[in-house]
């Protein structure tokens, strides 16, 4: 029996997963990695250590699992997006540190653009101008590392996104590529013709020569060289880790939706073969493409969700473990608000200026209050994107899958199913981000013949308690938290 292999390399940490056919997990290994701030708002990490840290986990998930490289069918990759690395292309070594996609250090380059281009960028990638996605980032490294323009012009620099890099080591610098779902992270990629696009590349001056070849996200990009593992392993999928999840969610037909509560809460809704745009300020993107097929998605994104509750655990230190806050967290919020704009605000305001706030302490609060209201906000977050998409659509939505390490906190997805006024479908397996990836690969080598063979089950539904005119009231004091919250910094 054949098996898949995933590499989950997310914000906090890298992961391995090792699935059989059916989406069981036969063996997984994790490792966090140091998260550098250098400056108020940068946000950074080592790339070495990103390799080191990911390769460390290939291995001991396979000397868990009892299984070596010749019972793995294929490996699939996933990644945290827009997070921006640039290497010497003979040597591997980067020329500066990986730049977080939550990083806002560009953010005042981002706003001059606004005016001029904020359309054209928008039609174009379907994204907003924001710090947030790659162009303006690598931009900040090529004009403040030393000759790296130079550099980047006569072609001795490689730029990738996370998947692009741990793929140039896998194959010891022998395969440069991307996928279209992390190249529609870049506000460089024109989702249309699905080609890195001149006038982007010109307005944020990044010589095309920096750039991965962009392929789609299920075949046979290369192969994991001997050197990691006792027999090469085929490379046959990615996604970046948004995307990767939808298709971990089996959301392969249009309208169907899910929301991944990790370090970010990110949902993403299937629009089919056609890039659907929205007119309230929610991301169009590339879902995958599976042979000539391009499948599109709308997104809307909060920068902090489950990075809330790590706050609350390593920032205040008011609970010793993440999973504390479900039982420390309250009945109810005592009247306190929680905007968790630790880096901004994402979809639908895109306020880089916005930083996180709490309102409503009196005598009487606690951090059972707090942890509540932590919960609230991140549910709040999503709730207003889903409000935003159905603006759009000009319907109601119905259902949602959900996954991703945040929900597995019950009463964060009651909240959430409150909000919404609809059911919550949990799934079995809610590492769906790993699993994504692994079934795009299983596809790239035939492993499965259609997406047809492959099943998705439920782990529990969530059913919304509250009456409408409770969570209306809620709302209106979470709108105007957000307000007060909004154009903090300067």
């Amino acid at each position: 029996m054949k098996y898949l292999m995933a590499l989950d390399q997310g914000t906090t940490s890298s992961r391995t997963l090792i699935f059989d056919r059916h989406g069981n997990i036969i063996a997984s290994a994790k490792k966090d990695f140091k998260q550098i701030y250098p400056k108020n708002s940068w946000v950074e990490h080592d790339p070495k250590e990103l390799w080191s840290s990911q390769i460390s986990t290939l291995t001991e998930a396979l000397a868990k699992s009892g299984l070596n490289a010749r019972d793995i069918a294929a490996m699939g990759i996933t990644n945290q997006r827009e997070t921006t690395i640039i290497w010497d292309r003979q040597s591997g070594e980067p020329i500066y540190n990986a730049i977080v996609w939550q990083d806002r250090r560009s953010a005042d380059f981002c706003e001059s653009l606004k005016k001029d281009y904020a359309d054209m960028i928008f039609q174009k990638s379907g994204l907003v101008i924001d710090a947030y996605f790659c162009a303006s980032k690598i931009k900040w490294i090529l004009d403040n590392v030393s000759n790296a323009r130079e550099r980047a012009e006569r072609g001795e620099l490689c730029f990738g996104t996370v998947d692009t890099w741990l793929i140039y080591n896998l194959t010891r610098k022998d395969v440069h590529v991307t996928d279209v779902s992390n190249a529609s992270r870049t506000m460089l990629f024109n989702i249309h013709t699905l080609e890195w696009d001149r006038e982007l590349l010109e307005l944020f001056g990044i010589p095309e020569k920096i750039l991965p070849e962009v392929r789609g996200s299920s075949e046979i990009y290369g192969y994991a060289a001997t050197r990691w593992v006792d027999s090469k392993i085929a490379i046959a999928g990615i996604a970046g880790d948004q995307q990767a999840a939808l298709f971990g969610q089996m959301c392969v037909s249009k309208g169907m939706m899910k929301s991944t509560y990790g370090t970010g809460c990110f949902l993403l809704m299937n629009t089919g073969n056609k890039p659907t745009f929205s007119k309230n300020k929610i991301l169009t993107t590339i879902a995958w493409q599976i042979k000539d097929e391009v499948t599109y998605a709308l997104e809307g994104g909060v920068f902090i969700g489950g990075a809330a509750i790590q706050w609350l655990r390593d920032g205040l230190k008011i609970i010793r473990d993440s999973k504390d806050i479900n039982t420390l967290a309250s009945e109810d919020n005592g009247g306190i608000y929680f905007v968790p704009a630790l880096s901004g605000l994402g979809a639908p305001h895109w306020d880089q200026y916005a930083r996180g706030a709490i309102f409503g302490i009196t005598r009487d609060s606690t951090d059972a209050h707090i942890a509540r209201a932590t919960l609230e906000g991140i549910a709040f977050q999503v709730y207003e994107i889903i409000l935003q998409m159905e603006m759009d659509l000009g319907e109601r939505c119905v259902e949602i899958r959900v996954d991703g390490g945040a929900s597995a906190s019950d009463c964060l997805m009651q909240i959430q199913a409150d909000l919404f006024g609809f059911e919550i479908k949990r799934a079995k397996i809610i590492e769906t981000t790993a699993l994504g990836a692994g079934y795009l690969a299983g596809l790239g080598v035939g492993y499965f013949n259609s997406i047809d063979e492959i099943k998705w089950e439920s782990d529990r539904i969530f059913k919304p308690q509250k009456n409408k005119q409770e969570v209306e009231d809620m709302f209106r004091f979470w709108q105007k938290a957000v307000q007060r919250a909004r154009g903090w910094a300067e």
